[in-house]
């Protein structure tokens, strides 16, 4: 019989991980987390931070391909591929391309549904925990959460994927607003907007902040987090892990969890995870209007995000596109201002020119839409990644799902069997 699990060592310090690490905690799991950076580095800083369980989507959808492909090769579009030569990011996309289909989409919205149902009350168990490792950073109520358009053509679209998501058994508190009620419950939209949708029972945070405050918890319940760790090795002896990297010394320990991003799929291929996946770098930046929105407001059409950062005074996040080029490549300030062009008619009392803390960060996407959640071909290396734009959303939900997995505790088995890894 297996002895109890001790020691895990966690690869990446973002939402996923350090969820992870936490529940491993409260099974009574020493836990080291390690990232290639820092806390927050990646995906998980600069992003949205909506806690929007009834846009939480499965990215694979139909609409892609209506589109046009060609369309992702235009430096403007919201979608974009650089048109190069790379056998990984051609296989991924004929991958991708193969589940934008109706059938998928509504296969893929009944797991949605279901992980959707817990999502904020796993990020409750954060913050509402009694005693040592209660995360200290809150959620809001996004009161209102709002989505824009310029006609009611483009309003419908996202209607339409209300009316299948209850279709698959979820369900949408939302209700339809006129250009009048629009603009008197947000002043800050542009003349441009004229149909709204005021989306309810939402929440939201400062990504940034929270995942700090997780890493926090962490340490306070003597866990250890160690920055500026890349981890070029990760292999199985006997019943015990080798975590190796250049400059450090190499950790042995019980298990290891895979959550570092758009990364992972160097370190899980050789346990046996041939799924593909690929960065969907996200861009963001933050600007200071005359008057910020008291919540978080979305342009599907244009696929800009925008969310108050907290204090008047820090601002409004926008963020936006979907790139699908290599992780470690700089940040293009095409994308931005492409952002920038989509944004402008948005809004009204916005100087633009003025925006900062511009950032990129790579979204670990697969070619399905689900995340890759489970056990790989070792019994002692897992996985917690793959959430696409999604991570901070269903981070801690993740990480409470893989935590009791592995320590032997009732979980729930019908979600962990769409999120194998080995599918």
């Amino acid at each position: 019989m297996d002895k109890p699990l001790e020691h895990v060592v966690v690869v990446g310090a973002g939402m996923v991980g350090l969820s992870t690490a936490w529940h491993l905690q409260e099974h009574g799991v020493q836990v080291t987390v390690v990232d290639r950076d820092c806390v927050a580095a990646g995906s998980s800083w600069g992003n949205a931070g909506w806690l929007a369980p009834a846009l939480t989507l499965p990215l694979p959808e139909p609409a892609m391909l209506k589109t046009g492909v060609l369309a992702t090769l235009k430096p403007e579009s919201p979608v974009y591929v650089p048109f190069r030569a790379d056998p990984r990011l051609v296989q991924f996309l004929i991958g991708f391309a193969r589940h934008c289909t109706s059938d998928h989409w509504n296969t893929a919205i009944e797991v949605f549904n279901r992980a959707n149902a817990g999502a904020l009350e796993a990020y409750a168990e954060l913050t509402d925990h009694d005693g040592v490792g209660r995360v200290e950073e809150p959620t809001l109520a996004a009161e209102p959460f709002l989505a824009g358009f310029v006609s009611e053509a483009d309003r419908t679209v996202l209607e339409e994927e209300f009316r299948h998501v209850a279709q698959t058994g979820g369900l949408t508190d939302y209700e339809l607003l006129d250009n009048e009620h629009l603009h008197a419950m947000e002043p800050a939209l542009g003349s441009d907007v004229t149909h709204g949708i005021r989306i309810n029972n939402q929440r939201y945070l400062n990504p940034g902040r929270f995942v700090n405050a997780l890493a926090d918890a962490v340490r306070a319940r003597g866990g250890e987090v160690i920055d500026g760790y890349r981890v070029d090795t990760v292999s199985q002896r006997g019943r015990r892990t080798l975590v190796a990297g250049k400059g450090h010394d190499p950790i042995v320990a019980d298990n290891v969890v895979l959550a570092n991003g758009s990364w992972i799929g160097r370190l899980a291929r050789p346990h046996g995870v041939r799924r593909v996946v690929q960065a969907g770098r996200g861009y963001s930046f933050t600007v200071h209007p005359d008057q910020v929105p008291t919540g978080p407001v979305y342009f599907p059409t244009q696929r800009v995000a925008c969310t108050p950062l907290g204090k008047p005074e820090e601002g409004l996040r926008v963020a936006g596109m979907m790139e699908f080029r290599s992780p470690d490549e700089p940040l293009d300030e095409r994308r931005v201002q492409a952002i920038v062009d989509a944004a402008t008619p948005m809004f009204t009392g916005v100087d633009w020119s003025q925006r900062r803390d511009e950032w990129v960060g790579s979204r670990p996407c697969t070619t399905d839409g689900l995340p890759l959640v489970g056990a790989t071909r070792s019994d002692r290396v897992f996985v917690a990644g793959g959430h696409g734009m999604w991570g901070v959303a269903l981070g801690p939900l993740t990480g409470k799902l893989l935590a009791a997995r592995m320590v032997g505790a009732p979980t729930d088995d019908e979600l962990l069997t769409a999120f194998d890894p080995l599918r």
